[in-house]
């Protein structure tokens, strides 16, 4: 319990006190106007409260990825939150905010056209593909994923394709919805529900959070506990690199990135930012750590002598075939919290993925807008970029699941490099060049703050992709 409390203290302060740093360093201008006040156009360029952005910012960033990510690290131990809470603070939190401001500085712009700005044409054409790449394949997955989940408790129909099954009446009628807020002005579906469902998703975690504390503080994993900082995971998957990747959206993600620019074109004031963008990713980071607790405490087993990540392995091992992550949310959540909580639960879950696999697809319609130059205040242009986008997203739906998250997860975490290596050098220049009119603030080496953890993920994805089965596979030393 003291690691876990710690933890989520340290997640709090962060948001005070790096948080509020990192936002100096930038330069915030209030008096500057924002791409929502003056291209204002009822589709993407939309005015809205700060309340309901920030929760539209954390239900479009967290999905699947902060619970289901967080379950996957924690089979590596309570390293596990050391991740969480500086990843969160020192990399997603900056990664976020500043993917979310230079989008407001340079006109709302997709995030290829902003790291294209700072390192040159041809990474913007690489970005444009990769972003695209990632786009498609987390749409994908957060649309097999949901809908499984419907199928096994619904049933009506599903289809073989070779050795797979996939719930095809579920996948139409998800895709359907994605369709309309693809398509739809931001603020017709987007803004009216997610704000809904965002609250959802915080309640569960809030939920999950007390009864863990409450009644099961004794069984939860400690970082100086009895196994340390060691790996807990089977030999295939040492700790560094593969934890880094598997807990992705509950520290840093590259997705955030090409999210934070919707948002962006709805922003009022930049004052704001610090609260939706760094202030969604130390959500997702607390999400993500209660996540993990209680994956590692729920099947604590006295009498066969299992601590809560021996037992939540031995279930794995038990389950092997099946999609382990959904059920561990499923067992937490309907003994721990109840019919209601079980409810409540299993609706976060399943609306988390669906309403960040749609946005994704509205990125993916900005970003092929952006360096086209297409209008998309006329439907039938919108139409025009997001069929292809469909057509590609259905297609992959028959593609093994699991080797899609695999690449998914890769490509991700290499999206953030990029994202921090722009932000790097715009922060430089900046540091060089530029005084703000507005604010005093100017520090020395400001430009570290992103340099540093650049560095690290782009070792991280570098070592994973040298490593991983689905990479180069080569011996870990």
């Amino acid at each position: 319990m003291i690691s876990f409390l710690v933890a989520l203290v340290l997640l709090i302060v962060g948001f005070f006190t790096y948080g509020i740093l990192v936002e100096k360093i930038f330069g915030v201008e209030p008096e500057r106007k924002t791409p929502a006040l003056t291209k204002t156009d009822g589709v993407d360029f939309v005015p809205m409260s700060p309340w309901r952005i920030f929760l539209v910012q954390f239900l479009n960033i967290a999905g699947l990825g902060p619970i289901f990510g967080a379950i996957m690290g924690i089979f590596y131990g309570p390293a596990a939150f050391l991740w969480i809470v500086f990843g969160t603070i020192f990399a997603g939190g900056v990664h976020d905010y500043l993917s979310g401001m230079l989008s407001i500085r340079k006109g709302g712009v997709s995030l290829p056209e902003i790291v294209g700005d700072e390192l040159g044409s041809g990474v913007k054409y690489f970005m444009r593909a990769l972003s695209l790449v990632l786009l498609i394949l987390l749409t994908t997955s957060f649309l097999t994923g949901p809908a499984n989940l419907l199928e096994g408790l619904a049933g009506l129909g599903s289809i073989s394709f070779g050795e797979s099954t996939r719930p095809i009446f579920w996948v139409l009628i998800i895709f359907a919805y994605y369709a309309l807020a693809t398509v739809l002005p931001v603020d017709k579906l987007i803004g009216r529900f997610y704000p809904i469902f965002g609250a959802v998703l915080l309640f569960m975690g809030v939920g999950i959070m007390v009864i863990m504390l409450g009644w099961h503080s004794a069984d939860m994993p400690e970082v100086f506990g009895v196994h340390g900082l060691a790996n807990r995971h089977d030999a295939a998957h040492p700790l560094f690199p593969m934890m880094f990747v598997s807990i992705a959206c509950g520290a840093i993600s590259g997705f955030h990135g090409t999210q934070s620019p919707i948002m962006a074109r709805c922003v009022t004031n930049e004052r704001q930012g610090r609260w939706i963008f760094y202030g969604a990713m130390v959500a997702e980071g607390i999400l993500a750590l209660i996540w993990a607790a209680a994956a590692g405490t729920f099947f604590t087993d006295p009498e066969r002598g299992l601590d809560g990540i021996a037992g939540l392995q031995d279930f794995a091992l038990q389950h092997k075939g099946e999609d382990v992550k959904a059920l561990v949310v499923d067992q937490v959540s309907r003994n721990w919290l109840g019919t209601v909580g079980g409810i409540l639960a299993l609706i976060g879950v399943i609306a988390a993925p669906i309403t960040s696999g749609d946005t994704a697809l509205r990125s993916a319609r900005l970003i092929v807008a952006d360096f086209l130059h297409i209008d998309q205040k006329p439907i039938p242009k919108r139409l025009m970029i997001a069929i292809p986008l469909f057509l590609c997203v259905f297609g992959l739906v028959f593609v093994d699941f699991d080797i899609v998250w695999r690449y998914f997860a890769w490509t991700n975490q290499t999206l953030a490099c990029f994202t921090l290596w722009a932000a790097t050098v715009w922060l430089y220049k900046k540091e060089k060049n530029h005084q703000s009119p507005i604010t005093n603030y100017k520090y020395k080496g400001g430009w570290l703050i992103t340099a540093i953890p650049a560095l690290f993920m782009t070792v991280v994805c570098i070592s994973y992709i040298l490593i991983a089965p689905e990479g180069f596979h080569l011996h870990l030393w």
